[in-house]
Formats: structure tokens, sequence, C-alpha cells
């Protein structure tokens, strides 16, 4: 995130070309989230996780050996297979916890897994600057050629369920298994089945608070590609000689935000026995983007540092709430309904990081902040009004 997006901006001096980099990853995330729910039908999700770690560590190492006069083009085929790969893997991941854990046991997995992440981008933001500003990009991309690789071991060394059905029908059994187990009508082995439309869609639309949700955090993903574009922007505006260091601090301490909040997170979870519901997540997306916002203000280094921490701590509560929510679903839509968010996140992303790449030549980054983020702030009082609208209603009801 700070090698890639900074070696792009350095090398072509604009935010347009960073933001059109983006752009064609994200792209490649969006057709990667049509097919991810298809291909975790015929593929387990641990040899899905496999090779979209080998291929990212390929390209990447393609970026390093690749010569002067075809960086560019080496430049545009990572941003198409880091992003569709990276697409597939979390939704691979994602969709196949509750058969890892359990489903009594999908918060404190999301928490869990969320936190191992946030510990590894502190390790990475953290040692971005140095590695960049002392050592070059080259050292930057070995590096993650290597964690790409590790990655890769690991799941190979991981006894992980599949994820969806295979080639042989066994997956065709554990799909009307865990149907049955969910309260569908049972469908006799090779008896034809009818297609009643796209599973995703199905399901989401059998669930509108459901689907009220994944349309902000498609906005909420609209919202993030603004910070995303301007940190760099802003980082070189506060000192052009070594722009990494302000942004892999703000990304550090963003992650121990995220690491703090799901410690609490488990804690609740423990003590009362419920995970966060529908509106912590609402509630976090209006603290995040509010945090966001006040970090392109201007304010002292100080506050700056505890606005990147809320920020990180708000993105995390929204992060676990989400996920475990559409982990609700049967295990046969799931992978599918994973599949759309991530399609929505990074239509949100993608459009976002065009409009507010292109903006940032004529406007300043808080004011491009304010503007993509405040339209998350409102759409999410939105959400938070229709969730908590059962409750005032109804002392009985359940949030969507």
């Amino acid at each position: 995130m700070v090698a890639l997006n900074l070696f792009v901006y350095e090398t072509t001096g604009r935010a347009l070309a960073m933001g059109l980099f983006m752009a064609v990853r994200l792209a490649s995330g969006f057709a990667a989230g049509l097919t991810a729910g298809g291909l975790l039908a015929r593929f387990t999700a641990k040899s899905v996780m496999l090779w979209t770690n080998i291929a990212q560590a390929s390209v990447m190492l393609l970026l390093v050996l690749a010569p002067d006069g075809l960086r560019t083009a080496a430049l545009i085929a990572v941003s198409v297979v880091v992003g569709s790969c990276g697409t597939l893997f979390m939704v691979s991941l994602r969709s196949s916890i509750p058969e890892m854990v359990g489903e009594d046991r999908r918060s404190w997995a999301n928490s869990l897994s969320i936190t191992g992440r946030s510990l590894a981008m502190v390790a990475g933001f953290a040692s971005a600057g140095v590695v960049v500003s002392l050592v070059g990009y080259t050292a930057a991309f070995i590096v993650d050629t290597a964690t790409f690789a590790v990655c890769a071991v690991t799941v190979a060394l991981l006894p992980i369920p599949g994820g969806g059905r295979r080639r042989d029908g066994s997956g065709d059994r554990g799909h009307r298994e865990r149907d049955a187990a969910a309260g569908a009508e049972p469908v006799a082995a090779g008896a034809p089945t009818r297609r009643r439309g796209p599973a995703a869609l199905t399901a989401l639309a059998a669930a509108p608070g459901l689907t009220l949700m994944v349309v902000l955090r498609g906005v909420d993903a609209l919202g993030s590609s603004s910070h995303n574009a301007a940190l760099p922007v802003y980082s070189s505006e506060l000192d052009d000689a070594r722009p990494a260091v302000f942004v892999s601090a703000f990304w550090c301490l963003w992650a121990l935000g995220n690491i703090v909040v799901q410690q609490l997170i488990q804690r609740y979870a423990r003590r009362t026995g419920r995970s966060v519901g529908a509106l912590g997540f609402g509630w976090g997306t209006c603290l995040m983007s509010t945090a966001f916002i006040l970090a392109f203000a201007g304010f002292p280094m100080v506050a700056t540092a505890v606005i990147a921490l809320v920020a990180g701590a708000a993105d995390g509560l929204t992060e676990v709430s989400y996920t475990s929510h559409l982990q609700t679903l049967p295990a046969g839509p799931r992978a599918h309904a994973f599949g759309l968010s991530a399609t929505v996140e990074n239509l949100g992303f993608g459009a976002g990081m065009i409009l507010v790449a292109a903006a940032l030549d004529h406007y300043t980054p808080l004011t491009v902040v304010g503007w993509s983020h405040g339209a998350a702030i409102v759409f999410a009082a939105v959400f938070l009004i229709r969730v908590a609208g059962p409750r005032t209603s109804s002392p009985g009801a359940t949030p969507p």
C-alpha cells in the first residue's frame, strides 16, 4: 500500500495516475467478486487461497525483475493480479470461517483474524517508511513477494475445510446437509435443480436490512478511496523529502487502534455472549468517517496520532460487525453474498479513486476527503434510522 502508491505517484508526479493504477486493481477485484461464488462452488477454499497467493508472489517477483522499459506493463500486471487474487482470497477466507470454527464462534474468529491482520499491518507500515526511504522500492517489493510466499505455505500446511462444491459431487451433499440444518427444503441426490436467480441477490432480497448494509459498505468504500488517494499527496505536502514516513506512521497507528478494539470486542463477546450487531456497524461507520476527515484538518501531530487510532478502532468495529452479519447466511448463498459484497466494495472504491484522484489536482485533500466521507456519514445515518426503527416501534423486534 505504501510502496506501490508512492512509486506510481513519484514516477508520474500526478495523483490522477496513481488513482488510475488503483482503479485498475479494483476493477480486477470487481470482476473477481462476480465470479467468486461460482469458483468456490467448483473448488475448495483451500485451493483458491493457495493459488491466489502463489499468483501474487509471482507477479511481484515479475515487477522486481522487469527492466525499465517494461516497468509500466509490469505495474499493470501487478494491479490486475493483486486486485483479483486479493478479492478471491478474502471471499474464500471469510465465507469458510463458520465451517472452520463453528457458527457460535464466528464473531470471535473474525475478531481474531482481524487482530492478526492488524498486527501484520503494524509491522508492514512501521517498516515501510524505513525500507522505502533507506533501501528503496525494490527491497519493498521483495518483502511483498516473500510475504505472499509465506502465506501460501501456511495455507498449504493447514487443514482448511472446503469452502464450496467439489466436482465429484461431495460438495452437493455438503450443501444439502447444511441447507437441511438451516431449515431449507432438502433436494434429492441427482434431482435436477432450477435456477431462481443469482444466489447472492436472492439471499439479500430476503433480508432488506442486509441489502442496505451491503450498499452502505459500498458508500463507505467510496469514502475510503478518498483518504487512500489523499494520504500520499498530503504526506508529500508535509515532508516532500520523506513522504513515506507520515503515510506509514498513520497506517501503523490506524492498525494499533484496530487491534485495541478487537480485544474489547472479544471481551464483550465473552462477558455477554453476544456479538456486535448492525447498530455497531452504523455507528462505527459514522465515527470512522469523521475521524478520517479530521485527519486532514492540519491538527498537531499528537492530535493526528489520536485521530488515526480512533479511525482504526472504528474501522475494526465495522469490519467485525459486517463480516459476522453476512456469515449468518446459509452456507450455500454465503460465498455468493461475500462475492457480491466484494464487488460492491470494489465498485465504490474504484469509482471513488477515479473521481477523487482527479479532484485532488484541483482541491485540497481536506475538501476531497470531507465530501467523500461526508456522504458515508449521511448514508450511515439513514442506515441507523432504518435499523433502530423496529427496536423503537416494537421492543421485542430484532434488528434486520
